[in-house]
């Protein structure tokens, strides 16, 4: 078996946000466990993979990191298309990046699926003083838009699992 067929299930998975929200560095710190102060804003798209095996099934995630910048969209939306998940990312330090949530949303699903699994993130935790976002603004649009978390929290007290 190639190496490009050592999984049983493939997943594409979209990060989505304003420019500058830290969607790269989330992308760097789940591929490599990298982060950088410095990095530069994406152009365009960029792509990582990772393998992993969850319960003896072994999974590629195919994680496609777009630009957020607004002359990129006419680009990124089109790797929206075939997304089983996407990652909205909004800066807490910036409450005009969890405001433009609302647009980001109709736009995953015009030009995706209808039925992608969306996963609010608010990032940018640590810098407390700055922040524009209180936790429980988050929870609410998280509650408005997300459809996985909350169901993953049911299913892993369901199966009695510690989260």
């Amino acid at each position: 078996m190639s190496e490009s067929d050592d999984y049983d299930m493939i997943f594409k998975v979209v990060l989505i946000g304003d420019s500058g929200v830290g969607k790269t560095n989330l992308l760097s710190r789940y591929l490599k466990n990298e982060f950088y102060f410095d990095s530069k804003t994406t152009v365009g798209v960029e792509f990582g993979a990772k393998r992993m095996e969850i319960e003896g099934v072994k999974i590629k995630a195919q994680i496609w990191d777009t630009a957020g910048q607004e002359r990129f969209r006419s680009i990124t939306n089109a790797y929206y298309k075939g997304a089983k998940g996407a990652l909205l990312v909004y800066d807490v330090t910036r409450r005009d990046t969890f405001d433009n949530i609302n647009k980001w949303v109709p736009e995953l699903k015009a030009s995706g699926d209808k039925e992608v699994t969306i996963i609010l993130v608010g990032n940018k935790c640590d810098l407390e003083s700055e922040r524009q976002v209180s936790t429980e603004e988050g929870n609410k649009k998280a509650e408005l838009y997300s459809n996985f978390i909350y169901n993953y929290i049911r299913f892993r007290i369901y199966r009695n699992i510690s989260l």
